[in-house]
């Protein structure tokens, strides 16, 4: 008896660490491909800015949002199947994973379809959404060639979600990499040699097309199981199942693209296509950090719902705690550098003209904190799938956001469009979320995470006060001054950090399985 203990311990040992390595495989594969197209990204907006005009940054960004916006026909059915895929997946039982995938194959191609319905229907109405029409000629073929290019992703969205529930998102994530930074050089030499914005849209249309379709391709050699013909058909309780979340998740679909899909929107129709130009540089920089620390933390969502589907709570529990922890670190940080350094960085970069006064950064380098302190909480929740419980929550989300982004607009002009997102993570997310990862996730009081994230707000306010004294210590301009506020900033807060946090258990956690995973690397 003692000895098979023994070895269902061990057993346990090597399952964590082998979805340890995953999701470090995962994250470090993103980290690396994210870093080299975020150069390669700044590179084509710097040729954009100096090629085309301001109103065309300005509708780039908004054609951007509209289509986040139509992206709500996708309903949260990714998140639902891509929970039912864990347990199957878990269990080496390929026949349910292949009538999953069928259904969810058949499901994207009528989101496809609804998705360009949509569009097409929006774009005689296309005028509407400015304050005043920017003198740009086809800007309906422009906004055409941006509904293709989304249209085009639904296509193949099923085989990827399956290779990134087998653990395997590094794959997924070095073809997106691969072909963005292709399509980025494509878009500046076509942008330097022609100055042409419609062979700037058609070089991405390509590269998606490209990318979705080489990675089919490689998900049908990995798995050759999803070219045999299921002609069964999902059982009563997984259909129910999908069913009930995906409506839940349609909620949260809502909420999330009414907060961060409709800043550029009432920016436009408020204060103009132009402000909306200046707005999007900024938000290619937060959106590039998000998006590589991000993936930091998504990367663990597939091991995170193993651990759901053959472990006890208290186990995911105490991971977690971790990963929280390794979130505020990493936002914290992020954040506190974002706002002494992105308006010297623009100005470098773009131009002075390019600026939005301080008003503006403070609330945007506060939304970028807020919303990653949330990162732990929602990975957690998918990977557990807690659809259902808030599925209320981004409605009222959303709507606080539109009544304070156009209330707040009218005194603080478009720093209150961002303070208007401030306001409703507040009020709504920031307690909401973790209550009901706690109380359905865990069976836990969530006291403990109230507590901790009250820790590190405190921590995060000091931090902050102590780099703003010490970057206030340097003064000039350039290139390396820049650098060394930035390593003054990045020093002091991991300093501070480090002395408030290296005794905590979740810190000891890190530390212990980060030293596994290197020993057994």
């Amino acid at each position: 008896m003692e000895d098979k203990d023994l070895s269902r311990r061990e057993e346990g040992r090597n399952d964590f660490m082998s979805r340890t390595k995953n999701s470090a495989l995962n994250a470090a594969v993103s980290v690396v491909t994210h870093a080299i197209s975020l150069v390669t990204g700044f590179i084509s907006r710097s040729v954009f800015v100096r090629t085309l005009s301001a109103e065309y940054l300005g509708i780039n960004g908004l054609f951007f949002n509209i289509l986040s916006m139509l992206s709500l026909a996708e309903l949260g059915i990714g998140a639902a199947i891509a929970y039912s895929l864990y347990r199957p997946i878990a269990l080496g039982d390929t026949r349910s994973v292949r009538i999953l995938m069928a259904f969810y194959r058949r499901a994207y191609l009528w989101i496809g379809a609804v998705v360009f319905l949509l569009g097409a229907a929006m774009t005689p109405f296309l005028n509407h959404l400015f304050k005043s029409v920017p003198d740009i000629p086809h800007l309906r073929l422009y906004f055409f060639l941006f509904l293709l290019n989304s249209t085009v992703s639904y296509l193949y969205a099923y085989k990827r979600s399956l290779i990134i529930a087998h653990q395997k998102e590094y794959i997924a994530t070095a073809y997106y990499q691969f072909f963005y930074v292709l399509r980025q050089v494509a878009q500046i030499v076509l942008l330097l040699t022609t100055g042409r914005f419609l062979f700037y849209l058609l070089a991405q249309l390509v590269c998606t097309l490209l990318e979705n379709v080489l990675l089919s391709r490689r998900a049908d050699r990995m798995y050759p199981y999803l070219k045999e013909p299921c002609g069964e058909r999902l059982d009563a309780e997984t259909f129910g199942t999908i069913r009930k979340n995906t409506a839940a998740m349609l909620f949260h679909k809502i909420g999330g693209v009414m907060v961060f899909g409709t800043d550029s929107i009432l920016i436009a129709k408020l204060a103009g296509v132009v402000q909306v130009g200046l707005y999007s540089n900024y938000c290619m920089i937060i959106d590039a950090l998000a998006t590589i620390f991000g993936r930091l933390f998504w990367a663990t969502t597939a091991s995170v719902g193993n651990v759901g589907a053959t472990e006890r709570t208290e186990r995911a529990r105490s991971i977690f705690g971790a990963v929280d922890l390794a979130a505020f670190w990493v936002y914290g940080s992020v954040s506190l550098c974002l706002l002494v350094l992105v308006n010297p960085f623009i100005t470098l970069w773009l131009g002075p003209k390019y600026l939005f006064p301080m008003g503006v950064v403070l609330p945007l380098a506060l939304n970028f904190y807020l919303t990653g302190m949330r990162q732990s909480v929602h990975v957690f929740k998918n990977a557990l799938g807690l659809f259902w419980q808030d599925r209320y929550k981004p409605l009222f989300e959303a709507a606080v956001n539109l009544a304070a982004s156009i209330a707040l607009f009218r005194v603080f002009g478009v720093a209150g469009v961002v303070l208007g997102t401030t306001v409703s993570t507040v009020t709504v997310c920031v307690w909401v979320e973790p209550y009901v990862l706690y109380r359905f996730g865990f069976g836990h009081s969530v006291r403990e995470y109230f507590a901790r994230y009250a820790t590190y707000g405190a921590l995060l306010l000091a931090a902050g006060t102590a780099v703003r004294f010490v970057d206030g210590l340097i003064v000039g301009q350039g290139l390396g001054i820049l650098l060394l506020r930035a390593l003054a900033c990045v020093a002091v807060t991991n300093a501070l950090f480090f002395a408030a946090l290296f005794r905590r258990k979740e810190f000891r956690f890190l530390l212990e399985h980060g030293r596994m995973l290197f020993h057994k690397g």
